[in-house]
Order: C-alpha cells, then structure tokens, then sequence
C-alpha cells in the first residue's frame, strides 16, 4: 500500500494510505482505501483518522517524511523488546555452547520435551480450551496448561485469550491485535514490540476470570514463567551436570522456536495456503504450517468453524492437539469435544467452491 499528497486546502495537510490497508480497485485504474488524515505532524484521536479517497494506484511511494510520521504513532514496548532480543541471543549462544562449548543429549531432549509440553499447552490449552471453550478439561489439565503455557512466555491465559477473542472478532480489520492486513512482519512479531493502541476487551473473556486456576495463573503469570520456563529446566540440567546446557535448550532455544511457531499462525497462516471453508477473512489452510505448529496450520477450518476441537479436520490432517485432546478425553480428563457436523462443514466448502 501506498501514499499520495492529495491537492491540500494548506500546505500541513496531506493524506496517507495505510500501510496494508482495506483496499479495493474501482474502475479507470483507481483504488478506494482507508486513510489517515495528518495535520502536519500531529495526529488525531484514532476515531478520527479514518476516511475513504479514491487515489491512482500508480502513487505508490511514501514520501521519507510521511514515512517518519508514520513510525512516530508506534510506542517502542521497551519490555517486550528486550525480553526478546535478549531471548534470540541466548538461543544463538545456546547453539554455540552445543556445537563448541558442551553437547549434551540429555540437554537437547530436555529441551524437545519441553518444547512440546510448551507447544501443547499453548495450542491445546490457551487456544482450544481458554480463547476457544472447545472442550471441558479437568483440573488436572487445566493447571498443566496453565504452568506451560506461563513457561511460554506468551503472556497470561486470560491476557493470551482476550487478544486472541478480539483477533476472532475483528479478523483483518485494525482492531485485530495481530491484523494480517498491516504486513507480514507487523503480524509475525511487530505488534509485540509495540503498545497496543488499546487495552484487550477483558469483557470478553468473562468466563474464564471465573476460574480460580487462570486468576491465579494470571496474578502470578511471571514467577510462573521464570520458574517453569528456566528455573525447573536447569534444576533437572543439574542431574547429568549440565544446568547451564539445559537452561539454554530448554530455555531460550525452546523459547525462540516456540514463538516463531506460534507467531507463524499469525503471519503465514494468513498469507501462504487455501481457503476451502471461507474466503470472508484472509485466514488460510496449510498443511506446512500445521507441522510446523502442532496442527493449528488449518487456519481456514478454524476460523470458519472455530468451536470445533480439531483444526485439521480431515483424519490424514496433520494434528497432533486433536489428537492429543481426543486422548484425554478416553481417559477421563477431557468431555464434551465439540464437533461441527459434517452437513455444515461440507455446505461451507460447496459455497465457497459454488
């Protein structure tokens, strides 16, 4: 998406197209697009920003001090950015210290286990049983969830399903915490490390502030992440004498891999695969995707019938949460999988086919 000055009534006045913008092409080579309206280098309230221009798309440039202007409404999460340039330097230096200083496969199995503990409680905990009550857990498992998912530093269950419930209801649009439709990388990793522009609607996630096991998670979500995220991981390190190579590979190199897979969801999910369900969002269909992320790579499915417990809805559908959940449920500690019927799931595939 692009920019143009627009024939100004003063010369503080100009107009810009938002970077990824809802747009769509009309006739004589002309696009609609939602803009922001800038008076010199201020910018107005967000509920004012917004108006539509036809523009020729052949004005595709940002002009440097637009671009400036542009960056200066993003607020640098100082936190956040921190945490995660320092956890891609552990990880790197945790690649280091087992190709040069100490390997250890003790260490490296530790680190695989806890990368699918981790990766289960996030996909099949905070996603399918908090944001998405696709299932009945009990205590057991809920708390499971909640400890390793702490330790995935995705922030708490209630926060993680309050962003995730706003993504559902307003996929694409600009209250989307991770709206696809500002660019790949805004949705892959920008929109941690910026404020968000708003609180998360906690209204939302109503129900789940009734549970005891998530309040706490969510009072205590940062002594959980650092004893269940580094501090467990090296004590079991001390039992083969590699704590530090168990806090690396467990740790932050786990940690790196985790998020990026959990972040493609939000970025490839949305770019790279098929629309056999819907085409009202830009939510997409992947098998690459679902290996990549225990199975969530059926975005498309999802978002279209997002009660439903299994994403990858088909029985040679690569995941292994559906899997994982439907064994918990033959032993008593998951009931009422929810299902969409099968007459529903193949009349969304002949409208969109048709």
């Amino acid at each position: 998406m692009g920019a143009t000055q627009a024939s100004p009534a003063r010369s503080t006045e100009v107009y810009v197209g938002l970077p990824g913008g809802a747009s769509r092409r009309l006739a004589g080579g002309l696009r609609e697009v939602r803009i922001w309206k800038i008076r010199g280098e201020r910018l107005k309230n967000r509920s004012d920003w917004w108006e539509t221009v036809a523009w020729r798309s052949s004005h595709a440039r940002f002009p440097p001090l637009l671009k400036r202007t542009l960056m200066a409404r993003l607020r640098l999460n100082y936190t956040n950015t921190v945490f995660l340039v320092s956890a891609h330097l552990l990880a790197a230096f945790a690649i280091l210290y087992l190709s040069v200083i100490h390997f250890s496969w003790w260490s490296v199995g530790l680190g695989v286990v806890w990368l699918a503990l981790c990766g289960l409680s996030i996909t099949g905990g905070y996603h399918r049983l908090f944001a998405h009550p696709t299932y009945k857990a009990a205590w057991p498992v809920r708390l499971f969830h909640l400890l390793f998912g702490a330790a995935s530093a995705q922030n708490s269950a209630l926060k993680w399903s309050a962003d995730h419930r706003d993504h559902h209801a307003r996929t694409d649009q600009e209250e989307d915490p991770y709206n696809a439709q500002r660019g790949f990388w805004w949705s892959h990793i920008g929109w941690v490390l910026f404020d968000a522009d708003s609180e998360p609607d906690f209204h939302r996630v109503g129900d789940l502030a009734r549970d005891p096991l998530v309040r706490f998670q969510h009072s205590h979500y940062t002594w959980l992440a650092i004893l269940f995220g580094a501090a467990v991981p090296a004590a079991i390190g001390l039992s083969w004498g590699d704590p530090l190579g168990a806090l690396l590979c467990a740790g932050f190199l786990r940690l790196v891999l985790q998020w990026h897979a959990t972040f493609s969801i939000n970025s490839f999910a949305h770019q790279i695969g098929t629309q056999p369900y819907s085409r009202a969002t830009s939510a997409r269909d992947s098998w690459i995707t679902a290996l990549l992320t225990f199975g969530e790579g059926y975005h498309n499915f999802h978002h279209r019938f997002q009660a439903d417990y299994r994403n990858g809805v088909r029985w040679y559908h690569f995941d292994p949460t559906k899997w994982f959940v439907w064994g918990l449920s033959k032993v008593g500690l998951a009931r009422d999988l929810r299902r969409m019927p099968r007459q529903a799931i193949e009349r969304a595939r002949a409208d969109v086919s048709g």
